[in-house]
């Protein structure tokens, strides 16, 4: 998608602070952190959200991986334990409408959004 940015950011069209990528996905830093450490995992393949997401066995592949991502590079980023969380749609908060996974941590008190 021409206008989306998180497909401008796995196209290097658009800086972005890159923890980790591979052929699959890529991972950044969040621009807007809400703890000490927040990076984003996306894959390299547009997909809205998981309202808008295909049921099939390549798609649940891929969430998956994207899920077993998250501790290996919350352990990089120094996280002991850390939250994950997934906007799907307007009324889900999601703002940029390609699927991607919020990992964050690092307070020593939780925090509610």
């Amino acid at each position: 998608m021409s206008d989306c940015i998180f497909c401008k950011i796995i196209n290097k069209e658009i800086p972005a602070t890159i923890i980790y990528e591979d052929d699959r996905f890529v991972a950044f830093k969040d621009i807007n952190p809400i703890d000490k450490v927040h990076f984003l995992i996306i894959p390299k393949t547009h997909e809205e959200n998981l309202l808008t997401a295909k049921n099939d066995l390549a798609t649940r592949e891929m969430f998956g991986e994207m899920l077993m991502l998250a501790p290996k590079l919350a352990k990089k980023e120094g996280l002991e334990g850390f939250r994950t969380m997934i906007n799907s749609g307007v009324k889900g908060g999601q703002e940029v409408f390609h699927i991607h996974f919020h990992v964050y941590g690092g307070s020593d008190h939780l925090r509610k959004i």
